[in-house]
């Protein structure tokens, strides 16, 4: 007589994932909405410059980040600093670098933290590369870009510009216009006036880049020399003492 062998007991079927119970999809980053204001010098209409970068801005992306030693130096603008650390003649502005580790640094210019950025530009250093040179000294970026005859563009609304760091050819530094990630960025960081930290990557679009989006916010002066020259000086909350990073622009 054939003996039946026991059947193990069948097992539940799992249950399904709690979005699929809820009918809820899962959750996914809700961007801010912007409330940035427009500077009092904003154009409303792109400028030269700005329509000369967008057929120019596909073939830089694609450039290589290298350092070329030269033998150039930053020109220095000197101006007077009174005890608090203001320089006479100078206009306060926020100032924001910005970018992945590896990636190259943005430099926002905003009249102050809530409105859109006056300049934006792309330096072809790495972003986690400069502030580690800043955290170690004195950081010197100098910008120089030919002067023309009759030159009637303002130096800001230059569209490129040969980059110099403490004296050594980096590559190229490229205005653009504030993209969708780039507002956004500012826009998170509209309450905070000075400080350093990460940013979730998803607060960008940027499929190709993984990680924390590393920012520095401080404040400048900005002192102009000329029609071919500006200068924005980083001020230190405390002083002498912290990084320090002053950015030169200069048509030659």
């Amino acid at each position: 007589m054939a003996v039946s062998k026991p059947q193990p007991p069948s097992l539940p079927p799992p249950p399904p994932p709690p979005a699929a119970v809820e009918g809820k999809p899962h959750p996914t980053y809700s961007r801010p909405p912007i409330s940035l204001q427009p500077s009092h010098n904003k154009k409303n209409h792109p400028s030269k410059s700005i329509r000369l970068f967008r057929r120019f801005q596909t073939v830089f992306r694609s450039f290589p980040i290298i350092n070329i030693p030269s033998c150039k130096m930053p020109v220095s603008l000197h101006g007077g600093r009174s005890n608090d650390g203001h320089i006479h003649g100078g206009t306060r502005m926020t100032g924001t670098l910005f970018g992945f580790r590896k990636a190259r640094v943005n430099l926002a210019i905003q009249e102050n933290s809530r409105c859109l950025p006056v300049l934006l530009l792309e330096l072809a250093i790495p972003t986690g590369k400069l502030l580690q040179d800043m955290g170690m000294g004195l950081v010197r970026v100098a910008l120089e870009c030919e002067k023309h005859p009759n030159e009637k563009t303002k130096i800001i609304d230059e569209p490129i510009w040969s980059l110099y760091c403490n004296g050594r050819k980096s590559g190229y530094a490229v205005k653009r216009e504030a993209t969708d990630d780039d507002l956004n960025v500012m826009q998170m960081l509209h309450a905070v006036s000075m400080g350093a930290g990460v940013l979730p990557s998803e607060v960008t679009s940027d499929q190709q880049e993984s990680g924390d989006l590393m920012y520095m916010r401080v404040h400048f002066e900005r002192v102009v020399g000329s029609k071919d020259s500006e200068t924005y000086y980083m001020l230190n909350p405390d002083g002498n003492n912290g990084p320090e990073l002053s950015i030169f622009f200069v048509r030659i």
